[in-house]
């Protein structure tokens, strides 16, 4: 099994439209719908076999379509190699697609017997194979098939899903209240974006892909709907400086925020924005974080702004000698983070905005130059698009794309298989990062290393995704070194220095 662009660079993603029409293009490409099943059947048993070669008790359950096709063919091998097997389906999964109930016969024909599952237990097995709907997900599972699901993820036996776990749709990464959490997930043909952001990504577990033997030139007929970039793109995306480098080659980066009480969060920023490489960084915030700050890290450039109309004309010279201005950590809502956050938005400086910048975006609804960044987390993206938290999340992929179209900048939106997109361009997911991330401040961390990089001439696009990468690449090797659990923002600023220098 091999999969058609490097694990280690950069692969490509299709939702469900794209992934059905691959498939229409891989058959007629074949010549017969059962020659592609019977290779992903093929596929999916070497790897069981790859993964749990010891295993002699399998259980495949089967659902009515194509998916449970690649079942039945995925149980012939396995009958065919000595193991005891069970094929079980719901009642009302007979096979019901053509290739599906050729592949049956086949498989009866062989001596294989099938069973119904009904409220009986499971049987005992080493491995059980999902090959229940694949990415055939329309709508939620009826109460038959969610307990079924639920006896699978109770039964504590190693789970293989073929193409897409059974209530992952492959396209969104939305999970139905009743899913499949495989171990391994082999994908056929091309890489699932739903199985790369959001709870998708949990619930596939380990994931492989296997193009079926299909011709480049017949996959490459149909355009990625993502880009998945993994940590080894980030040395493509980061050059050497030149020997005669100097400060001002790499950008000043002004960073706003850090009302009374959230010092910290300028604090990270400002350390990130060095610590990614920025020639000179400034901040303007509360008098209370100047000492505190120059104590930390003498390097950045505090400057106090309070309220009068003397701070007002200071924090805009500030905004004048900025390159990019990094705009929201601990800022606020209240007046004095408003005024801030407004006059920030007239300056005519490239932006990133994060948190409270946020915030204050989502009661506004201001008009933002087309190369701005905002950086929402799902709260911040549901705000900004006036829904729940748990609806972007239900659809990453699709929020992301209503932030594009309402702002008209570009967005990262933050979470497990972060998301980057700008209008025109096809969408970024980062293949890296950790649930130790999971913590107050990281935000601030990306904010600092996006805002860094468009200070040292990257576009706003490309400073978005290679920050993104940056930052959650400094994660992992944190959490490699002292592990996930109380991994704090500040961990990462050494790992951001090791990782943007290639």
């Amino acid at each position: 099994m091999t999969d058609r662009l490097p694990d280690t660079h950069v692969d490509r993603l299709y939702d469900n439209t794209a992934l059905r029409t691959l498939e229409a293009a891989a058959i007629d490409a074949a010549g017969d719908d059962d020659v592609l099943m019977a290779r992903a059947g093929a596929s999916a048993w070497a790897a069981l076999r790859a993964h749990w070669p010891d295993a002699q008790r399998v259980l495949v359950l089967c659902g009515p379509g194509n998916n449970g096709g690649d079942g039945y063919v995925l149980a012939s091998h396995a009958r065919d190699a000595g193991c005891v097997v069970t094929v079980a389906h719901l009642i009302e999964h007979m096979p019901r697609s053509a290739p599906a109930r050729r592949a049956a016969e086949a498989y009866h024909a062989a001596g294989g017997e099938t069973r119904v599952v009904g409220d009986d237990a499971l049987p005992v097995a080493d491995v059980i194979v999902d090959a229940l709907l694949g990415i055939g997900l329309d709508r939620p599972p009826d109460a038959a098939l969610a307990a079924l699901m639920r006896r699978v993820n109770a039964a504590g036996t190693p789970v293989l899903a073929l193409d897409t776990p059974s209530g992952v749709d492959a396209g969104t990464g939305y999970v139905s209240d009743e899913a499949i959490r495989a171990t391994v997930t082999v994908q056929f043909l091309a890489a699932h974006l739903g199985l790369a952001t959001g709870a998708g990504l949990e619930h596939a577990g380990e994931c492989e892909l296997d193009a079926l033997e299909v011709a480049d030139a017949v996959l490459d007929g149909v355009s990625p709907t993502a880009i998945r970039l993994r940590a080894a793109a980030l040395r493509a995306r980061l050059s050497p400086r030149a020997r005669n480098s100097h400060k001002g080659d790499a950008g000043y980066v002004l960073c706003v925020g850090g009302d009374h009480g959230h010092g910290g969060a300028i604090m990270l920023a400002a350390e990130a924005a060095l610590r990614s490489g920025a020639g000179l960084v400034g901040v303007a915030t509360r008098q209370a974080h100047v000492g505190p700050l120059l104590s930390r890290r003498p390097e950045a450039m505090p400057v106090a702004v309070g309220d009068s109309e003397a701070d007002k004309e200071a924090f805009a010279g500030l905004l004048e000698r900025a390159d990019v201005v990094a705009l929201g950590p601990g800022l606020g809502t209240a007046p004095w983070g408003s005024a801030l956050y407004r006059q920030a938005l007239a300056c005519a400086r490239p932006l990133v905005l994060d948190a409270d910048a946020l915030n204050l975006l989502a009661v506004g609804g201001d008009i933002l130059p087309p190369d701005a960044v905002l950086t929402p987390h799902p709260g911040e993206a549901g705000r900004l698009l006036g829904c729940s938290a748990a609806r972007v999340q239900a659809d990453r992929p699709a929020a992301l794309a209503a932030l594009v179209q309402r702002y008209g900048c570009v967005v990262v939106l933050k979470g497990a298989g972060t998301l980057v997109a700008a209008p025109g361009v096809s969408m970024r997911v980062i293949a890296a990062g950790n649930p130790g991330m999971a913590v107050g401040g990281m935000g601030d961390v990306l904010t600092g290393c996006i805002a860094a990089l468009r200070a040292q001439g990257h576009a706003a696009l490309e400073a978005a995704t290679t920050g993104a990468l940056l930052h959650a690449c400094a994660g992992d090797l944190a959490a490699v070194a002292d592990g996930a659990r109380g991994l704090l923002p500040s961990d990462l600023l050494f790992y951001l220095r090791r990782e943007a220098n290639p």
